[in-house]
């Protein structure tokens, strides 16, 4: 019975630990058209209906730059009819914008890596649009 016990209860800290390292707001960082991919610079957050939505991250890969958004399980659990978008941001406009009504979006890549860029995520919720930026790089 006691090694009944010990067994359980290692399991069940075990699963609470997979529980704990696989709740992290963005968890898939695999470009559908570049599966090597790498981020760079910092990841931004978008905030709305007082809490925080939506992650917004950088990627370089395959020749190219690309912007990835994810709107958090939390939001999700607790609002309804959303859109994200991603897209790579130049100094003078968004290149590869796409929009989803899902869970995660990802830009097309762009031709950019010879120029400074950040990622731009917006999320547009109840007749707004909250929109986030990541750091430039260059």
């Amino acid at each position: 019975m006691k090694r009944l016990l010990s067994t359980s209860i290692a399991t069940l800290a075990l699963a609470a630990g997979l529980v704990i390292s696989t709740s992290s707001p963005a968890a898939a960082e695999s470009s559908p058209s570049c599966g090597s991919v790498v981020q760079i610079g910092d990841t931004a957050y978008i905030k709305a209906g007082g809490q925080t939505a939506v992650s917004v991250k950088q990627f370089k890969g395959c020749g190219k730059n690309w912007a990835y958004a994810y709107l958090w399980q939390s939001f999700r659990d607790t609002h309804s009819s959303w859109r994200i978008g991603a897209g790579v941001q130049t100094s003078s406009r968004v290149l590869g914008f796409n929009l989803s009504t899902g869970n995660e979006v990802w830009s097309d890549g762009t031709n950019t890596l010879d120029v400074c860029t950040q990622a731009y995520g917006v999320l547009t919720w109840n007749g707004s649009d909250y929109e986030g930026w990541t750091d430039t790089r260059c």
